[in-house]
């Protein structure tokens, strides 16, 4: 597939420059890309290499502490910029990939019930895959969503929004580790997060503006406090270069990895100026906690079906998040409900049981809100948040220093294991069609939770866990429970093709080094249809970084991140 030259340096794929693509790109945003790429690229690659040297750190036995207890960022008398008025009430707030113009007009509208969220967030990281046609369709179709045009048509019926009722727009971009590699630039991906913020910002920030509204985003796996200042320091730029007043985006960063849960308050002091919240990412925060400490043998965890909110260490995670988030301004945003509607009212009315006491438990601690995945459930969820937020809950007997390491207790059970195996295989299954989360036995599974699968088998054989039933976790096992969960699978569901899944999912469980993402790129165009689409040859150092861009290992931040 041919790249074409389209300005400024940068390359794109000739099949996808089409007028409708072409409006995405104009010259002036080139311009300001390219000054972007050049200011941000290179201290992108000193802190993912920060990460790593992190992590060998903590595979030779230590933990992860908590910053300085005496910096500014604690002990100093600071508040987050006042929240606008359309962000004081996140009840509810529903998720899902951008991609997918029908599935964005039914998170913004009115379900059949007549309920809606008070806001959306359309999804370019965990949800959805990012493959180009899938990114592309993602810018266009966040533009129609703050404009209130989106519209899509199928054999069935035409949806729309009501731009007179509908939830309010946030964009998740993709995290620091990621890279586009279809728009290159000079030779070189781009920085995929830095593309979805500026893309989505030069295209609808004075769309905003004009309805008197606030471009509002969220920032995925800020590991830092200099990787929060890294994204800040990005917004400045962008706001600067499109002449708009700084501090006028608003930005949610999620608390969804360990190292982040010890640096929170850091990461919210450096983004005090364009803070909207914190958010508890649950599934993510059980994927970081694994892969941190994975090669702890104290710090084994349990069956992930154990691996609850009511855990000490994920009580205290969350409490921290709250009680750091309301001293200082901020709404402090719960975590996601992965039901997706059972097919018998039995069903259903055990899945509104068990996510009306997960959100009750929720809003009884503090938070402000929380997330669903399926509209079904909106109503559900905001009966627990009778309040528009919470922001004077401020935990005054809970200790934001307790304990929020994770401790390795079982069970350890094989059911357990056939359960990630399952969820390994059906998300395998919706990656190879292009598809970023799959419902999958009345829950949806995304990235987050195959991360957590395939990191909890490594863990496990590496460990050389004893199962609860007398059985040792081994390669051999591993492989002989995907043989056989894919004939089960196969009879289950006879409709699908569980086969090459099947050995796609084999092959990630069983690798004998933990990657530390199961991509750091995105799909090549020219990737050929049903192949898996990461390079297994490549390690995340060889993505980290673009060669002539980055200072090389030993080098120091440069610029305002090291300030």
């Amino acid at each position: 597939m041919g790249m074409i030259n389209i300005g400024y340096g940068f390359q794109f794929p000739e099949e996808y420059w089409t007028c409708e693509y072409q409006n995405l790109f104009p010259q002036q945003f080139l311009h300001i890309l390219s000054h972007l790429v050049r200011e941000f690229t290179p201290s992108r690659g000193i802190l993912l290499r920060r990460r790593q040297s992190r992590q060998k750190q903590w595979d030779q036995g230590e933990l992860p502490e908590f910053s300085d207890r005496n910096s500014e960022a604690v002990t100093s008398d600071w508040q987050v910029n006042p929240i606008p008025f359309e962000l004081q009430k996140r009840r509810v707030e529903i998720t899902g990939p951008v991609n997918s113009a029908k599935m964005v007009i039914s998170m913004l509208s009115r379900n059949e019930k007549g309920e809606r969220a008070d806001t959306a967030m359309l999804d370019f990281e965990d949800s959805m895959k990012p493959s180009f046609s899938n990114v592309l369709a993602g810018y266009s179709n966040v533009i129609g969503a703050v404009d209130g045009t989106l519209s899509v048509k199928t054999a069935e019926k035409t949806y729309q929004l009501n731009p007179q009722d509908m939830a309010y727009v946030m964009v998740r971009v993709r995290g620091l580790h990621l890279v586009e590699s279809n728009l290159l630039f000079e030779g070189d991906p781009v920085p995929a997060g830095l593309l979805d913020l500026a893309v989505c910002f030069f295209h609808t920030a004075r769309v905003y503006l004009d309805q008197n509204l606030t471009p509002k985003y969220y920032i995925p796996k800020c590991e830092h406090y200099l990787e929060a200042r890294w994204w800040n320091d990005l917004f400045v730029s962008l706001q600067t270069r499109l002449s708009i007043p700084t501090g006028t985006l608003k930005a949610t960063f999620l608390i969804e990895t360990l190292p982040g849960t010890f640096q929170a308050e850091e990461i919210l002091f450096e983004i005090k100026e364009h803070a909207a919240g914190l958010n508890v990412g649950r599934w993510d925060k059980i994927f970081s906690d694994i892969k941190v400490l994975g090669k702890h043998p104290d710090r084994v965890l349990g069956d992930r079906s154990s691996l609850t909110m009511e855990k000490s260490w994920m009580e205290n995670y969350a409490k921290r998040v709250i009680k750091i988030c309301h001293a200082r301004g901020a709404f402090a945003i719960g975590g996601m409900s992965a039901y997706t509607p059972g097919k018998t009212p039995e069903l259903r009315e055990e899945q509104a049981h068990r996510v009306r006491a997960d959100k009750q438990r929720e809003a009884s601690w503090g938070h402000d809100g929380c997330w669903v995945c399926h509209p079904y459930f909106i109503g559900i969820a905001m009966e627990a948040f009778s309040r528009d937020n919470q922001l004077d809950r401020t935990l005054p007997d809970f200790d934001k220093y307790s304990d929020v390491l994770p401790r390795g207790e079982g069970p350890y059970t094989l059911g357990g294991l056939r359960t990630n195996i399952r969820v390994g295989i059906a998300f395998m299954e919706g990656w190879l069609r292009d598809v970023g989360c799959v419902s999958f036995e009345n829950l949806m599974e995304d990235l987050a939770t195959l991360e957590i699968s395939r990191a909890q088998v490594w863990q496990w054989i590496t460990h050389k866990i004893r199962l609860d039933s007398g059985e040792q976790v081994t390669s051999e096992l591993v492989g002989k429970l995907f043989n056989e969960e894919i004939l089960s699978m196969m009879r289950d569901y006879p409709s699908t093709k569980w086969q090459n899944a099947g050995a796609s999912a084999r092959e990630l469980f069983l690798r004998t080094k933990l990657q530390a993402f199961l991509t750091t790129e995105s799909d090549p165009v020219s990737t050929t249809k049903g192949i898996v689409s990461w390079n297994s040859s490549k390690t995340m150092h060889e993505n980290l970084s673009s060669p002539g861009r980055v200072i090389r290992d030993g080098g120091e931040l440069s610029g305002s991140i090291q300030r």
